[in-house]
């Protein structure tokens, strides 16, 4: 059955790593992915940015026009309507990283009302300035769900510091995914992190005798959206 995520997350969440991973883990297995980069907000670390590795993969992306292009205001393409009706078996949603970002998934939320195979992912991490507590995480998830009219059906813990990350930050991580999965009721999908810092983080967790309900699924990820220098150089940012 075909399959639809919407990430949503502040910026610096790490929702964009998640889509991308989701998308090539897919794509190696065969499945037809559509990974629509619906960020409208911020410029950069988005997915756009790895057009040319998801096209290599086989991976539909769609994503806001002149995106990368130094054009300061993106639209939305009409071509996103698309994936309501293609032959994709996996369709992902990157969302902008705050309220404003996420209205522009209000205008789909016709289609989105009439699926039975939808999830809509927030990710979370406490690293972050405007996350960094339940309080500011419960009133981003209400902000977000407020414009997009669409309701969050899972958390997942990214706390992280990108190539700094230890296993203490996604430990610090699982404590404020308690409260939030207490205030709202809403279960723990998942818990992401490159291999060796997610095994490690696995590994104590055990010892600490962390609930499997608040580690949820370990998300093995790599990193994609890192500063290409290289690229840049040739390309320009």
């Amino acid at each position: 059955m075909k399959r639809y995520y919407v990430i949503i997350g502040n910026f610096g969440s790490g929702k964009t790593e998640l889509a991308l991973n989701m998308a090539f883990d897919a794509a190696k297995k065969g499945e037809k992915v559509t990974l629509v980069d619906i960020d409208v907000i911020n410029p950069y670390f988005r997915s756009t940015e790895r057009k040319p590795e998801l096209e290599a993969a086989g991976i539909r992306l769609i994503s806001p026009n002149f995106t990368t292009s130094g054009v300061e205001v993106p639209s939305i393409p009409p071509e996103i309507f698309s994936v309501f009706s293609d032959n994709s078996d996996l369709v992902i949603f990157d969302v902008g990283g705050d309220p404003v970002g996420a209205i522009a998934m209000g205008q789909y939320y016709g289609y989105f009302k009439e699926l039975e195979n939808f999830e809509v992912w927030y990710v979370i991490n406490i690293r972050r300035p405007l996350s960094s507590g339940t309080p500011e995480n419960l009133e981003m998830i209400g902000k977000i769900c407020g414009v997009s009219r669409l309701k969050v059906t899972g958390i997942l813990n990214n706390t992280n510091l990108a190539h700094e990350t230890t296993i203490d930050d996604l430990l610090d991580g699982v404590e404020v995914t308690r409260e939030l999965t207490k205030a709202t009721g809403l279960p723990v999908i998942g818990t992401i992190g490159t291999p060796e810092v997610l095994s490690a983080f696995l590994e104590e967790a055990k010892k600490r005798n962390i609930p499997e309900e608040l580690i949820g699924r370990p998300f093995p990820i790599e990193r994609y959206m890192h500063r290409d220098w290289g690229r840049y150089v040739e390309k320009g940012l």
